[in-house]
């Protein structure tokens, strides 16, 4: 590599205007997707990048993979599978803190590896709150774990963030300016990273089980959403216990009964769900008959349901093998309504407004003046200011709300969930990551035909789909990327690797100029993100590694890890998201992200070595 290369006019410019986007990024006067459409704009009209190529950068297979990650990520949530693994987490955990800070961090970490870590923690964050609701543990002492755990995850694939996702690229334009003689950079497979992200995920777990008390607080923070907690309504209405379903038995005394009438009996449960053969129905109406072979989905306690079903000779059973679907977190829940004084439904009560058989709303309890009356709730008169506390799908309590009778407070999913597309949606993944394995397909092609199967099967629709894309990051991430290409055809990237190296003393170590890299990259992921860290600093580490006669791979790996390792600003997309709910404060951030951002730097170097 020649170290005295001449510093041309060309160069010049496009390290003047890597200057410009890390001022711009710095101060924040600006959008930084703005910021990346100036840059590419001006990338075009100064001619560092030709006009033919300057808008490739959205049709780049990053660009196009995490695009589908995105949706995938959608079609997953649409499904519901993360509440089935906050349920499964519970039941693993058995109460324990440290176990479940394990088992969470894990779990979200093992996830982020397929999916965009932005993405996951939108999908942990309710899960994070309903964990904390259902323990007591403060949402504080979670939502950091978990969210580092799903930053250390995204480094177990080629698709798990945004930086690993772009290396590829970057690595297969490199070789159209590196000098002669010099091997071609080869692509890197779908888990080449996977020893170094399973080392890293490691560390972390083991950072917050050994030093987790000593590192974060225990105030409550902001916490969940208080009505879409079961300790909330507990404690509020004496809304407790499970579901259960309950079978009708031949002996039984609600044979031939109605739904209404079984509700009035001494020690009933709540009865929010009743299916008769093949029928399945939540919020069902009151005169529903009772058969032999009926299913009851009853709510109450475990001795109270228990004792009823030992009373009307019904058979129970706590695994929700008819009303799994019905019952999911993600479709179906309680909430609160007000009745605003202009509502039609003053002075009518629930049985006259027949709220189960024409909304699917079933009245648990009414809360007037402070006073909670549950006991013939549906026979009370209502009244302006009467807060309802229903059970009802969340689509049908989404249609409820928009006659303007009910003012819905609670917070709940607007978009149609679709839990009986679950094992679709997993298998279509699958099929995915299968293609992404193979060496014969870009991962993009893998990926898109996941995002098609999933369209075609109806997991998310189209527009689901569409509002699912992050244009933000999409935009930044095309828009940057020319400027990774003229940092490299310009020959800046050399320059600035040969002057580096030179300035050197004689003889240093590529590890040590492999730490010095990967901490002069985390620098810049605080200043310009992860995506823009990546697209300046690749081409310089690949240039940096020959100045050096390293591997330019490796260097390229460690830089790339590097970018994401940020766990002290909220210029890192997954932190940013929990700042807020959890109230963490700017030194706290720093205090526990610090010394965790240096052993990620050093166990990046150490396994990247140990692989390369």
């Amino acid at each position: 590599m020649d170290t005295a290369l001449t510093l041309t006019t060309d160069m010049k410019l496009v390290l003047g205007l890597v200057g410009f986007t890390m001022a711009m990024f710095l101060f924040e006067r600006i959008r930084a997707d703005v910021v990346a459409l100036v840059v590419l704009v001006l990338l075009g009209l100064s001619g560092l990048v030709s006009p033919d190529e300057i808008f490739n950068g959205f049709s780049s297979n990053a660009v196009m993979s995490i695009i589908a990650t995105m949706i995938l990520g959608a079609g997953l949530d649409r499904t519901g599978a993360l509440n089935r693994l906050a349920a499964w987490l519970l039941r693993r955990a058995h109460g324990v803190e440290s176990r479940l800070m394990l088992l969470t961090g894990a779990v979200a970490g093992l996830n982020s590896s397929i999916m965009q870590n932005p993405s996951v923690m939108a999908l942990y964050l309710p899960v994070a709150s309903r964990l904390s609701s259902r323990t007591g543990l403060p949402l504080p002492r979670l939502l950091l774990p978990i969210a580092i755990a799903i930053v250390m995850g995204g480094t177990l694939t080629m698709v798990g963030n945004s930086p690993l996702i772009l290396l590829n690229d970057l690595l297969l334009s490199a070789n159209s300016n590196l000098p002669s003689g010099v091997a071609t950079l080869e692509p890197l497979k779908m888990f080449a990273p996977l020893p170094i992200g399973l080392a890293l995920l490691a560390a972390a777990l083991a950072y917050f089980h050994f030093f987790g008390d000593r590192l974060l607080h225990e105030e409550n923070g902001k916490g969940a959403t208080p009505a879409r907690t079961q300790s909330y309504f507990a404690n509020a209405y004496g809304i407790e216990g499970d579901v259960y379903e309950l079978t009708v038995t031949a002996d039984s005394p609600l044979v031939g009964m109605s739904l209404g009438e079984a509700e009035t009996l001494h020690g009933a449960p709540l009865i929010l769900a009743l299916k008769t053969k093949d029928d399945s129905r939540l919020s069902p109406p009151a005169d529903a008959r009772i058969w032999v072979g009926s299913v009851l989905g009853a709510m109450g306690s475990k001795q109270e349901v228990i004792d009823f079903a030992q009373n009307q000779m019904l058979r129970p059973s706590s695994r929700l093998r008819n009303f799994g679907d019905l019952f999911n977190p993600s479709r179906a829940g309680i909430s609160e309504a007000v009745i605003p004084a202009t509502s039609k439904f003053i002075g009518k009560t629930a049985r006259d407004l027949q709220m189960r058989r024409s909304m699917g709303l079933s009245l648990l309890a009414i809360n007037r003046d402070k006073k909670v009356m549950r006991e013939d709730a549906r026979d009370v008169s209502l009244r302006a200011g009467d807060m309802l506390v229903l059970h009802s799908i969340w689509t049908e309590l989404a249609d409820a709300a928009k006659g303007k009778d009910l003012v819905v407070v609670t917070d709940y999913p607007k978009g149609e969930q679709r839990p009986h597309k679950l094992k679709i949606a997993l298998g279509i993944f699958a099929v995915a990551l299968l293609l992404a394995l193979s060496s014969r397909l870009p991962v993009s092609i893998a990926l898109m035909t996941g995002v098609a199967g999933m369209l075609i099967a109806g997991v998310i629709h189209i527009d689901e789909a569409y509002s699912a894309i992050n244009w933000k990051t999409v935009f930044l991430m095309a828009c940057l990327i020319p400027l990774g290409w003229a940092m490299d055809s310009s020959g800046a990237a050399a320059w600035v690797a040969g002057h580096s190296i030179s300035q050197l003393p004689g003889g240093t170590p590529n590890w040590l100029l492999q730490l010095v890299l990967g901490l002069l990259t985390t620098l810049f992921s605080l200043v310009i993100s992860h995506v823009g860290a990546t697209i300046v600093m690749v081409p310089l580490a690949v240039n940096l590694a020959l100045a050096a006669g390293g591997d330019p791979t490796a260097f390229a790996l460690i830089t790339a890890l590097s970018a994401s390792n940020n766990f002290m600003t909220a210029s890192n997309p997954v932190i940013s998201m929990i700042t807020g709910p959890a109230g963490y404060t700017g030194k706290e951030l720093w205090r526990v992200g610090g010394p965790l951002s240096l052993i990620y730097t050093g166990i990046a170097v150490l396994m990247v070595n140990l692989l390369f």
